[in-house]
C-alpha cells in the first residue's frame, strides 16, 4: 500500500450522512443522504481525498406527492449483473406515527430501487423499479446488497409488530435486484443496552468479506453520540439465510471518541484502496449539542479510514481518526464543492 492509497482528508465529504462509496474500475463512486432529503446525488473521483471537490450530480429528485415525496434517505449504489442500482428509502410525509398498538413511533419509509443499464452511472437513464415488497407494510429502510456465489442477497432494517423498538435487520435472497425470492429472515434485533440508548434500533447494514469471513456491520441506538456500530460474523459458504450461521458481538466495535471530537460514528459502508486494503466509510458529528430537531442538523460528515484486518479476517476496528479538514457547525446547508450539475 502506498501513501497515495490512504485517505488523509477527514471529513471525506462535508454534510453528507449515510455515506456509500463503491470502487469500480479506477474510480470511486460516492452517494449519501443529502441534508435537504429531497434528492439522490452521485460524485466520482480517482482518489478518495478528491471526493469533496468532485462535481455533485443529482440523478433523481423526490416526487411532488405520494409515497416518494419526503425524507429521501440513505441511498446505496450497487453494480449487479451488468447494471447499476440505487437502493433508497422514501416516505409520503415527514410525520412520525404508530402503526399498531405497542409499536414504537416511526416515520413511514419504504424501500425503493432505481436501475441504470448504462456502462457509466452518470449517463443513461435512471428508471424507477418501484418498492421492494418484503411482505410487511411497516417502516423499512437502509437496504444493502451483496452478491456471493452468484446469488444476490438484500439486507435491510424494518420494524415488525410484536418486537420492541424501531427496527431490526433482515436478509433475503433476491429473484432480481428489486424483488425478493425468499421470505425475510431476522438476523438481529436490539437486545443489548448499548443498542437501546434513546431508541432501540438496528439499522444501516454493510457487508465486508475478508478471508473466510463475512462481516455484517450495523448501527444502533439514537443518532446522537450514543450511535455506534456492531458486527455479526458468518463463515464464507455458510447458509446466510440461517440465523444460526451468524454470531453477534455483544459489544459495539466502533464508538464515539471525544478526544478527537468524533461523535456518533455509524451508518457505514466499505470500499477498498487501489491495492485492495479495506476502507471503513462512516458518518460522524464533531459536536454533541444540537439546536432544534437533530433531523434538521446537516452536520453529519462523511469520514473514511483504512481498516486493518488480521490474516484470519479479523478487523482491528480502532476508533475514529481526528479531523484534517475543518467541518462546519452551522445549520446552513453548504453548496457542494465544484460545479453543480444535474443529469
Amino acid at each position: 500500500m502506498t501513501l497515495s492509497d490512504v485517505p488523509t482528508m477527514n471529513p471525506l465529504v462535508l454534510q453528507r450522512a449515510d455515506p456509500c462509496v463503491l470502487r469500480h474500475g479506477d474510480e470511486y463512486f460516492f452517494t449519501a443522504s443529502h441534508p435537504a432529503y429531497d434528492r439522490i446525488i452521485l460524485r466520482r473521483a480517482a482518489r478518495l481525498d478528491d471526493l469533496q471537490a468532485a462535481e455533485e450530480v443529482v440523478v433523481w429528485r423526490r416526487h411532488e406527492e405520494g409515497p416518494q415525496s419526503h425524507l429521501i434517505w440513505a441511498p446505496e449504489l450497487h453494480r449487479v449483473g451488468g447494471a447499476w442500482y440505487l437502493y433508497y428509502a422514501a416516505a409520503p410525509d415527514d410525520q412520525v406515527r404508530v402503526d399498531e398498538p405497542g409499536m414504537a413511533a416511526t416515520f413511514n419509509h419504504r424501500m425503493y430501487v432505481l436501475e441504470n443499464t448504462a456502462e457509466d452511472p452518470f449517463t443513461g437513464e435512471w428508471v424507477e423499479r418501484g418498492q421492494i415488497r418484503t411482505g410487511w407494510e411497516s417502516f423499512a429502510l437502509d437496504a444493502t446488497s451483496v452478491v456471493l456465489e452468484d446469488q444476490q442477497y438484500l439486507i435491510w432494517a424494518q420494524q415488525r409488530a410484536g418486537i420492541e423498538g424501531n427496527s431490526n435487520l433482515y436478509i433475503a435472497r433476491m429473484e432480481n435486484p428489486w424483488t425478493l425470492a425468499t421470505e425475510p429472515v431476522e438476523l438481529t434485533r436490539p437486545e443489548f443496552a448499548w443498542e437501546k440508548v434513546r431508541h432501540a434500533v438496528n439499522e444501516g447494514p454493510a457487508v465486508l468479506v475478508r478471508g473466510d469471513r463475512i462481516l455484517l456491520t450495523y448501527s444502533a441506538a439514537g443518532t446522537g453520540p450514543e450511535y455506534a456500530m456492531g458486527v455479526l460474523t458468518a463463515e464464507l459458504g455458510a447458509d446466510l439465510l440461517d440465523p444460526a450461521s451468524w454470531t453477534k458481538s455483544p459489544e459495539p466495535v466502533f464508538v464515539s471518541d471525544p478526544s478527537v471530537e468524533r461523535f456518533g460514528p455509524g451508518h457505514n459502508s466499505f470500499t477498498t484502496t487501489p491495492s485492495g486494503e479495506p476502507v471503513l466509510v462512516y458518518h460522524a458529528r464533531t459536536y454533541t449539542e444540537i439546536v432544534g430537531d437533530p433531523l434538521r442538523d446537516p452536520n453529519r460528515q462523511a469520514c473514511a479510514q483504512v481498516l486493518p484486518v488480521a490474516a484470519d479476517g479479523t478487523p482491528q476496528w480502532g476508533t475514529p481518526l481526528p479531523g484534517t479538514r475543518p467541518a462546519p457547525t452551522s445549520t446552513e446547508i453548504l453548496p457542494p464543492s465544484g460545479t453543480f450539475a444535474e443529469a
